[in-house]
């Protein structure tokens, strides 16, 4: 058996947690640049918004209804998720992390000593005593069923946070009363298909025969049926990715190099970092630039190169100074530029690089301490707390996106720790 536990309304929770006040009121979490609403409440629903909605257009039911509006911390809701989650490794040691808000919990041999549902609802009860974060939690044969599950724990209330999908005629009810667009694995082309198909439902859907599935669907859309069938086949361990990218569009738009050289080199400074976290290392540097192709008035350009390393690496000097000199064969003055990204490629595990005879860096070793020493601090005291002088204060810079409404790291920054009283 495979448990889900999905935090409710991740983002907009986390905002709760530390604004007390907003508890059933509607509030909603935009994205980078305070543009579209990514994240909102029930009761903010209820209004009328809807996630995707850009904020400028929907400004009369906020400032009408007197929603709350909090710009994107991702930093902050990382540290939350990582406290919730720990939590849930204390109580289920084989736990797999899927997503920001989201776990799977393997439950084999649990069924034998507790009642598995009692034990999910001790896990909620102690995520929401510990963490003041909701969560729900399904529980089925596989994780595409367990995801079915936590849609009607989070549905409905009567389960109490927890829904498990035991028995066929449990498994037969869940798939009959869900769309089938809803389905973990059905994306919008597959479901096209199947709606061309006459299919209607989950339920149809799991009730197809298998040479059926076999002629109409490739291999996703097959593990799907099985698993709709109560048949383990979906994977869900992460790979480590082939490519990295870190972009991000400007909150105000800048034509001086000085300033987009800042942008890139923090951008690949970032790329390294996540390079090193998954131990991986990378052989080709792109750098790219845009103008903003919404305003017509003034010069479009869209700028980008490559340049491959002498070495597999995740050096983030190395890395940082390759970038930056395809960013000067790139930039092109008197030109406003709305975004930046730099994208890493041909990327191997680190345990094995081919060396270099010709390679200008001696010191490989020791540099690799260096960057271990860098992140364990960063890790320990926040992001960014060392960086390369090129990078600036991102406070300080122009290319910084909009946050209007940002909330403090109340978790990771001593100079932004919440304080009580005055």
């Amino acid at each position: 058996m495979y448990a889900l536990l999905d935090c409710n309304s991740f983002f907009c929770s986390v905002e709760k947690v530390f604004h007390p006040g907003f508890q059933g009121k509607p509030l909603c979490v935009l994205s980078n640049n305070d543009g579209c609403i990514v994240a909102l409440t029930p009761e903010a629903k209820a209004l009328g918004l809807r996630r995707g909605d850009p904020i400028f257009k929907v400004q009369d039911i906020v400032q009408k209804h007197q929603v709350a509006v909090f710009s994107s911390n991702l930093q902050l809701y990382a540290a939350m998720s990582k406290r919730v989650f720990s939590i849930v490794r204390k109580m289920i040691p084989a736990t797999e992390v899927y997503s920001i808000d989201e776990c799977f919990c393997t439950l084999d041999g649990y069924g034998k000593f507790h009642d598995m549902e009692r034990l999910m609802r001790s896990v909620v009860h102690r995520i929401q005593l510990y963490t003041d974060i909701p969560v729900s939690v399904g529980i089925a044969p596989t994780k595409t069923l367990a995801k079915v599950a936590s849609r009607f724990a989070k549905k409905y209330a009567g389960y109490q946070g927890v829904c498990m999908i035991d028995n066929e005629e449990k498994r037969k009810k869940a798939l009959q009363h869900t769309d089938l667009g809803d389905i973990w694995g059905i994306g919008r082309q597959t479901l096209g298909k199947l709606v061309s198909l006459q299919v209607c439902s989950p339920w149809d859907f799991s009730e197809k025969s298998a040479p059926w599935v076999r002629s109409h669907l490739y291999k996703p859309g097959i593990q799907t049926w099985m698993e709709l069938n109560g048949k383990p086949s979906i994977e869900t361990s992460i790979p480590a990715n082939r490519s990295l990218c870190t972009s991000k569009s400007f909150g105000t738009m800048v034509n001086d190099l000085p300033s987009l050289r800042a942008a890139v080199a923090s951008f690949a400074s970032s790329c390294a970092n996540k390079l090193r976290a998954q131990h991986s290392v990378a052989g080709a540097v792109t750098v790219f630039l845009f103008t903003n192709r919404f305003r017509q008035d003034l010069q479009q350009y869209f700028g980008s190169d490559m340049a491959v390393m002498s070495v597999l690496s995740s050096d983030t000097l190395e890395i940082t100074r390759t970038a930056l000199r395809i960013l000067d064969r790139i930039y092109r003055p008197g030109i406003w530029y709305k975004k930046a990204g730099v994208v890493l490629t041909d990327i191997h595990m680190g345990n094995v690089v081919q060396q270099n005879l010709f390679d200008t860096i001696t010191n490989r070793p020791s540099r690799g301490k260096l960057m271990q020493v860098i992140d364990d601090i960063n890790h320990r005291y926040g992001i960014k707390t060392l960086r390369m002088s090129v990078e600036g204060t991102e406070k300080e810079q122009p290319w910084k996106s909009r946050s209007l409404y940002r909330s403090p790291n109340y978790l990771t920054d001593i100079h932004e720790i919440l304080t009580v009283g005055s």
